[in-house]
């Protein structure tokens, strides 16, 4: 008899095999049922015909993350379905796979530009934003004015001296900044992806190259903001970091100011701008 796992294991890859069409994958021939043949997810999969029957049945021991993996191309498994694969079959989630992010779902973007007194935005495990709302862009920096190449967090923190005159205490928060962008890229599976930036920023900036060589690692959940913004003055803002459903290689970090008054100015500036915000930071 299979064990519970094996025989959940065994159940959905036969659930998934008899939902694809063989006809769109070039098999031809009369069937008895739905779906591929067992040898054709083998074939498609470079496995043994045999393996994977016998894991259709419950039976041959566990298989490896290879094996998963290539179980999961041939039968077109979404990413959370090849996670569920791995979790039957291994009891653990796959190794995460890094996927740079071009943008956000037309949902996501509607729904923090509700914000219209917090600053929001969305970036990815290397720390590049791909999106932002009218609050971020009078009160952070305007992300539209700049190519999307050089809308890196990072970038702003070590390159720009305007950027760093308007932070309070700026040794600490970059400490903190370089922390969590190593957390991140580890969290992502992102970390030959940074690498190109890493050297980069050590190149241009001795004070990253030495806090990068401290290995710290942070979280960047919450915490306050301190800015010195040229028209709001010194404000407060708490930050809190979020999780985007269905994509690891993406955070939502949404700012409310502390103060109600300076949250009704953000709302003025942001009408004022209209979508063409300042360049703050």
């Amino acid at each position: 008899m299979p064990s519970n796992s094996a025989g959940s294991l065994a159940a959905f890859l036969k659930d998934r095999r008899t939902r694809l069409d063989p006809a769109s994958f070039g098999f031809s021939g009369r069937r008895r049922t739905p779906g591929l043949r067992r040898e054709e997810v083998a074939q498609r999969a470079n496995i043994s015909p045999t393996w994977y029957t016998w894991l259709e049945q419950g039976r041959g021991g566990a298989p490896s993350a290879d094996v998963l993996n290539r179980i999961a191309k041939g039968l077109l498994l979404t990413e959370a379905e090849r996670e569920h694969l791995f979790m039957l079959g291994l009891g653990r989630p796959p190794e995460v796979r890094y996927t740079g992010a071009e943008g956000v779902s037309p949902r996501l973007q509607r729904l923090i530009d509700t914000l219209d007194a917090s600053p929001a935005l969305v970036r990815t495990a290397t720390w590049d934003v791909v999106a932002w709302n009218r609050a971020a862009q009078v009160v952070l920096t305007d992300y539209s004015a700049l190519p999307p190449g050089q809308r890196n967090i990072l970038r702003f923190m070590f390159l720009s001296p305007v950027i760093r005159a308007k932070q309070h205490d700026w040794q600490n928060l970059a400490r903190f900044v370089v922390g969590s962008f190593r957390a991140d890229a580890a969290r992502a599976g992102a970390v030959s992806e940074v690498r190109e930036l890493v050297d980069e920023l050590c190149s241009a900036s001795p004070e990253f190259d030495a806090l990068w060589r401290e290995n710290d690692v942070l979280s960047h959940g919450d915490g306050t903001k301190r800015l010195k913004h040229p028209e709001l003055g010194d404000i407060e803002l708490e930050y809190s970091g979020f999780a985007v459903d269905g994509r690891p290689d993406l955070s939502l970090t949404v700012y409310n100011p502390v103060d109600s008054a300076v949250a009704d100015r953000i709302r003025t500036l942001a009408r004022r701008a209209s979508g063409q915000g300042s360049d703050d930071g």
